[in-house]
């Protein structure tokens, strides 16, 4: 019953009970002002801004653009799963591509197009992609 609670009180997301969350707080952040991430801090800032939050501490603006990087890579690793089962759904697993001179391909180079890009957006994130009506 005890554990039953525990669940109902974090609402299922099992925490550790020990304080150390502070300590690893107080470890992670002086790495982000060493760290670089891919979205510069000018950009972050700038759509934080626009979108009504007004930051001045570049930790925080790091760690925004941080997870937005985070975002970015999960949503482009999950069309490109997307991808990679559409074109063996297409081409059949039994056949072996080969390029202009007969030699068998071993790295296939993808595209990230829409139409696996949508259903990873739809199916992980709830997010609704369509084409404009003068594409279709």
């Amino acid at each position: 019953m005890e554990n039953n609670e525990q669940k109902l009180t974090n609402f299922g997301i099992h925490r550790p009970k020990e304080t150390s969350s502070g300590q690893a707080l107080s470890e992670f952040l002086p790495q982000l002002e060493t760290y670089t991430p891919v979205i510069p801090d000018a950009v972050a800032s700038y759509y934080m801004n626009a979108s009504g939050l007004n930051c001045s501490d570049p930790r925080i603006v790091r760690l925004i653009s941080i997870a937005a990087q985070k975002f970015i890579s999960d949503v482009a690793n999950d069309a490109l799963q997307h991808c990679k089962t559409r074109s063996s759904a297409t081409q059949g697993n039994n056949k072996i591509q080969k390029d202009k001179d007969g030699k068998p391909i071993k790295d296939k180079k993808f595209t990230l197009t829409v139409e696996d890009l949508a259903p990873a957006l739809n199916e992980n994130y709830g997010i609704t992609v369509r084409k404009a009506h003068y594409f279709v």
